[in-house]
């Protein structure tokens, strides 16, 4: 079976599940097409992906930028805190992933008998996500505007990626569960300190971001994860290449670093989890 033939049958079998961004309606799947009451249609690309935007949206995630984010999130750089978000959810949850990027975060928490859908705003990053040998759905989609029907989702998992708070509750069951992952003062401190020393964007501090969350969920549980990631020389230059943390770093001290990489790379995040 073709790739966009299978994620149209899984759609189908979801539904309902996504919903008209026009019109709000829901939409069903006529062959390898959404279409809602109002004839509003939005069509799945080869690999099964579908993309709800009007316009294309510009962003700073290039092509090789994505390309650099797989390599190393495959290697293993985000799985610490993967595997502590995958052992909360259930086999049968029905989870979206909220900026999902390039995908290999939305396959590794795919429930073994559930669904996953993964969106992202950049189309760039969907069509790769949409490469991948997995079960989840991907979609370009807008956060604040989710193409998604009330209460379609058990869980919802959101790796350094903004909150539509709003809209999270809406699509969640009663109930449903909302895992987020926020960077701590640690996080990527070889880069920090080596791009930005003397500067403010040598420390980071997290608490506008924790803060906000937890005025919205005040009895959110936070669990602290960090480690140390051994990185290659090959895959340090992936790793510059994905955080946005480099792009504006001096040509000079940027050039040094990839000179000298560290042997390791600390990764230090907050793990957030609440029940809605």
């Amino acid at each position: 079976m073709r790739k966009i033939q299978q994620k149209a049958s899984q759609i189908a079998a979801a539904s309902p599940l996504f919903a008209c961004p026009v019109c709000s309606e829901p939409l069903s799947i006529t062959d390898t097409s959404l279409i809602c009451s109002q004839n509003h249609r939005f069509d799945l690309a080869k690999k099964g992906t579908v993309n709800f935007l009007n316009a294309p949206v510009a962003t700073e995630y290039t092509e090789t930028m994505l390309a650099a984010r797989r390599r190393v999130l495959q290697a293993g750089f985000f799985d610490q805190f993967l595997n502590a978000i995958a052992d909360k959810l259930t086999a049968t949850d029905r989870v979206l992933d909220i900026g999902c990027g390039e995908g290999t975060p939305t396959a590794k928490l795919t429930p073994e008998s559930g669904t996953a859908v993964g969106f992202d705003i950049s189309a760039p990053a969907i069509k790769l996500a949409g490469a991948l040998d997995t079960s989840a759905i991907f979609c370009v989609a807008d956060l604040t505007h989710l193409p998604f029907t009330d209460n379609s989702f058990s869980a919802i998992t959101d790796i350094f990626s903004p909150g539509a708070y709003n809209e999270f509750a809406r699509v969640l069951q009663p109930g449903g569960k909302i895992y987020k992952i926020i960077p701590a003062a640690g996080y990527l401190r070889e880069l920090r300190q080596a791009l930005y020393a003397d500067t403010p964007k040598a420390t980071y501090d997290n608490s506008k971001v924790l803060n906000h969350f937890m005025e919205r969920y005040p009895d959110a549980t936070q669990e602290s994860i960090s480690y140390d990631f051994p990185v290659p020389g090959a895959l340090f230059a992936d790793l510059v290449e994905m955080t946005p943390l480099s792009w504006q770093a001096p040509a000079a001290k940027r050039a040094a670093l990839l000179a000298n990489p560290p042997a390791t790379i600390h990764v230090d995040v907050l793990l957030l989890s609440t029940t809605v």
